[in-house]
């Protein structure tokens, strides 16, 4: 009987932490860049130093295409020596976001030259980061969240292409890209692991519903599925996606990723008397892994406000449970580590990270928020003594739990 081996994780922590680095258009049509915005660039000495006391040894950091690449196929990647050089000097592992919402001034995943100019810019990264860092693991993500930047550049105006009813072109055209420039990595670098970022949803219909809400809800549900599939190979397969480009997969999840639909109605994650149809985190990810079979992790995850250290302690309990089950759960990141300010008001900040701005200091100054600070190392704890079970499971009947998937389809 065949058995299974567990792949080894590639992370050096469990916990990581995740620096706001978006550098995209926000609703006003203004460019936003989050690391300097959030002083990260400027201290990223003291947040590297700072975050080790609470064993983080990996990170989330991002190139800023639109601010390496202003002139099309010539790029500037002193800044990204700039944070590389950082992890070295502390001993951070770096994963890197290569588009994290924001493309250069000329582009939009609806132009006809973005997926090559995505593609060159892989390449050129390899080489410029091969040429710093010649031994060394590189996970790279790709595209940052496909499955809302689709939204919020093509249905929700929000961002460019500043479009409505084009949500499935621009998940089209952002997709092409990805394709492209994973097999333009890979091809820089065989050795290279990629690492997805999809939030991880839940919508269900209202209570009593017709059978058009219940198909409304399903299908709304499915979608966030869809740049995985497509990547994989399952969907749109003319864009060449393949299972090889499907390595570790990574769930977005936050506290307002579970909602009613028709009409639109958020379900509270700590009620008193939960709702029914919410569905505990462990559940999502289970069947999430069963859908792909890969190795997976929370690639984001916080809670802004009062309501941090209750987030940490739940995502604990969660991911424990996940733990027990044997399940291949690779890392948890919190993100945002650093406090952060809203996209299209950046006066005001969210509260939702393990330190706070202190705007009234140059920085701007980092306190620590130290309720989240003590969850968090309760958190800690609480899933390192988390065991799996011991059991061995024979691959013809893992393939089995892995059947239970079934391909999604474009409505």
């Amino acid at each position: 009987m065949a058995i299974l081996t567990p792949e080894p994780n590639p992370f050096q922590s469990f916990w990581w932490g995740g620096y706001e680095c978006t550098d995209q258009l926000n609703a006003f049509g203004n460019r936003v860049d989050f690391l300097p915005l959030t002083g990260h660039l400027q201290l990223i000495d003291e947040d590297y130093a700072a975050q080790k006391p609470f064993n983080i040894g990996t990170v989330r950091e991002g190139i800023r295409w639109a601010m390496i690449e202003k002139t099309p196929y010539h790029y500037d990647f002193s800044t990204v020596k700039t944070i590389l050089d950082a992890g070295k000097r502390h001993g951070v592992q770096q994963i890197w976001d290569l588009c994290h919402f924001g493309y250069p001034d000329d582009l939009t995943p609806l132009h006809p030259m973005f997926a090559r100019r995505f593609a060159a810019l892989c390449r050129a990264f390899v080489d410029f980061y091969r040429s710093e860092r010649p031994d060394d693991v590189l996970i790279v993500t790709p595209i940052n969240e496909v499955s809302f930047i689709s939204w919020l550049g093509g249905e929700a105006n929000g961002t460019s292409p500043y479009c409505h009813g084009q949500g499935w072109r621009v998940k089209y055209g952002l997709m092409r890209a990805y394709i492209e420039g994973s097999y333009a990595l890979r091809e820089a670098d065989p050795s290279i692991r990629l690492l997805t970022t999809e939030p991880l949803i839940s919508i269900v219909p209202p209570p009593n519903p017709w059978p058009q809400h219940r198909r409304e809800a399903r299908d709304s549900h499915n979608n966030q599925f869809q740049a995985t599939d497509i990547l994989c190979g399952r969907l749109c397969p003319e864009l060449g996606g393949s299972p090889e480009l499907l390595d570790i997969v990574g769930f977005n999840y936050y506290y307002d990723n579970q909602w009613q639909l028709h009409p639109y109605q958020k379900l509270g994650w700590n009620d008193v008397q939960m709702d029914p149809r919410w569905v505990p985190l462990h559940k999502l990810l289970r069947k999430a892994y069963q859908r792909y079979g890969r190795p997976f992790a929370i690639t984001e995850t916080s809670h802004p406000g009062v309501d941090r250290p209750i987030w940490w302690k739940m995502i604990a309990e969660e991911c424990a449970h996940v733990l027990r089950k044997g399940l291949p759960l690779q890392g948890v990141c919190i993100y945002p580590l650093i406090d952060r300010p809203d996209w299209d008001h950046l006066d005001q900040w969210h509260r939702s990270g393990l330190w706070d701005a202190d705007l009234s200091q140059p920085g701007p100054a980092r306190v620590l928020h130290q309720p989240s600070a003590e969850a968090l190392l309760r958190a800690q704890a609480e899933v390192a003594a988390a065991k799996p079970p011991r059991r061995r499971q024979s691959a013809t009947s893992m393939q089995a739990s892995l059947s239970l998937a079934a391909p999604i389809f474009k409505p």
